[in-house]
Order: structure tokens, then sequence, then C-alpha cells
């Protein structure tokens, strides 16, 4: 192995800095299960008008997020709709399914990376059939498309499938572990991404740097609902305020997102230049194509390059651990695939 590892595996890999360790360290704390603690509560509220939403609630995990939004939109013998390969269908043990009670329905992309075409949603949830069918509740969305390699779903085409949802009779999920990634990229506020949706979840330990933790969020009554639903999975937390303030520094670093996606592109360029075929990425994720992943990611493993093979691919994740010259310094190490 050459020089220091250099982790490229996930954004969640980052670790908060002296900054985000003195806010936890000084946070105003109380019982969140009894009273509401009150840092939770003003990231909670924040959250909420950078949404665009009525309220917000903080879980442990993006999955738990999703989860407790599908339990409160799905009956058993629901189907919901959802983009090929999101996070919901493959990355999160199946709950959509033996938690939640819905049947996933994989949707093809044929809108681009990551995205179905409003005309797919209309067509796959089309009214009728025989009381014995599956009757169709919930359109699942995803921005940025992880397995798809960090695509962007711009805000007029989500506009456009949220309009086919609604045509349908369908709730709108909206999972948006990345969607700061996506509101940068596009240069929107995030807002905008989920207009219309009747819910959204979206992530602080990924790009932004948290240690741990998410936000579901929606109407006044949804809130309410998830509330108890947390409780139930046992995401009920006591003296949140500690993870809580460090979601709240998280917020102010929302535009240093830039960064990870400038350096994607440094990195997609380099792999590009040593003869690996790369997607040009459009956030922070670069997905290499490789006869064998599970082999390549071994060989760059033991040059001290972390990655991850996802659908046949090798992924590469940019984030705030990572600077520019470590991704010089990667590329560097990986000149020997080029001879």
């Amino acid at each position: 192995m050459t020089g220091r590892v250099i982790d490229f595996r996930s954004d969640t890999v980052t670790k908060p800095d002296a900054a985000m360790r003195g806010a936890m360290a000084r946070a105003e704390v109380g019982d969140d299960v009894l009273d509401r603690d009150p840092t939770m509560r003003a990231l909670e509220e924040r959250v909420a008008e950078v949404l665009g939403v009525e309220a917000a609630l903080w879980v442990p995990s993006g999955s738990m997020g999703n989860l407790v939004a599908l339990f409160l939109h799905l009956r058993p013998g629901d189907r919901m709709l959802v983009p090929d390969r999101a996070h919901i269908l493959d990355n999160e043990v199946g709950t959509a399914s033996w938690l939640a009670g819905g049947t996933p329905q994989p949707l093809p992309w044929d809108g681009g990376p990551g995205r179905p075409t409003p005309a797919t949603v209309r067509a796959h949830a089309a009214p009728g059939g025989p009381y014995f069918a599956l009757r169709t509740a919930l359109l699942c969305l995803e921005n940025t498309h992880n397995a798809a390699g960090g695509t962007v779903t711009p805000v007029a085409e989500h506009l456009a499938l949220v309009e086919a949802a609604r045509d349908r009779g369908l709730a709108v999920h909206l999972d948006g572990a990345r969607l700061w990634n996506a509101a940068v990229a596009l240069g929107v506020p995030a807002a905008d991404l989920v207009a219309g949706v009747d819910t959204v979840q979206v992530c602080l330990s990924k790009g932004l740097g948290a240690p741990v933790g998410s936000l579901v969020g929606g109407s006044a009554s949804f809130v309410t609902e998830a509330r108890r639903v947390r409780k139930m999975l046992g995401g009920g937390v006591r003296q949140g305020g500690v993870l809580a303030a460090a979601g709240l520094v998280a917020l102010d670093r929302v535009d240093r997102l830039s960064t990870d996606h400038d350096n994607a592109r440094l990195l997609a360029e380099g792999l590009a230049e040593l003869g690996w075929e790369v997607d040009p990425p459009e956030t922070n994720i670069v997905m290499a194509r490789a006869d064998d992943p599970g082999a390549a990611v071994s060989w760059l493993a033991r040059r001290g390059v972390l990655t991850v093979p996802v659908g046949g691919r090798v992924r590469w994740t940019t984030h705030r651990d990572v600077r520019r010259e470590d991704v010089v310094d990667a590329l560097g190490r990986l000149v020997p695939v080029a001879a």
C-alpha cells in the first residue's frame, strides 16, 4: 500500500470536525421523548423552513425516515412505483414490503439515468383492474439517484413526475438523502426540488458531515403521526440535542458541496485519461466500469484507495474529508492500470 488510505467508499465516512464537536458539546438539551429537546426542535424547524414543508422530524437514519413515510402512505395490498435500483428497493433490507406492507414496482429509466418519464408513471398507475389486483398508491422518487451515479432530477422534470402521480391519484414521497447535492448542482433552493410532494427525507450524515441523523418532513399532521411511528420503530431519542447540534452546523455547509462536485469531475477526468470508462458525474459520485468490479475494488484497496462495487461498476464518492490533493494522489497510484 502506498501512503495513507484515501477513502472514496461513501460520503458517510466523514468525521465531525472540531467546530462541529464543539457545537455538540455546548448543545442545550432536554428529553425529546417527554418534553421535546430544544436543540432538536430548532433543527426540525430550520429544516422544515429550508424544504418548504410544514414540519419535520429528526430520525436516526435515512432508511428509518423513508420507512416512517412509507408506513404512513401504504397499506398491505398497495403498490408503490419506484425508479429501478432506488435505495428504497435495493439498500433498505426490504422494509418497504415487510414493515410498510407495500409491493414495489421498479420503473425503467426512460427519462434519463435514475428517473422514469411521466408517461411511464401514468401507464403503471392506470386505474382499473379486478378487486384482487394490487392498488397503486404511491410514487417514490430519489434525488440524487445513488445507483445511477448521483444523477440529478431537474425542477421541471420533478414537477412533471409529481403531476403525473397526481393525475393518477398517487401520493408522492421523495428520498432526498442527497437532495442538498442536487440543489447545489442545479443552483436552486432545496424547496424547489421538494415542491408538490407529500413527504420528503433528507440526510445530514452524508456530504454535510454530521455523524448521524436524517429528517423526514411533510404536513404538520403527517409529522404528528410520524413521531408515533418513529417511537414504534425504536427511534425515540432522549437528549438528542447533542446530535441535532451537529445537524445545525451541517446545514451551514451546504454550499461547500460544490467543492465535492468539482473534485468528482477532476477524478472522472483523471480516470478517463488512465483508460477507465467513466460516466461524467453530475454531483459527487463517479461510476467507472470494470470487467470485474470486485477485483478492481480489491486492486485499488491494495494501493490505499477505498471504493465500492455498485451495479457492475466501481463507485467513487467525493466528500469533505477528501481534498483536491487527495484526488491527485489517488490518481497517481493508479498509473500502472494504463500500462
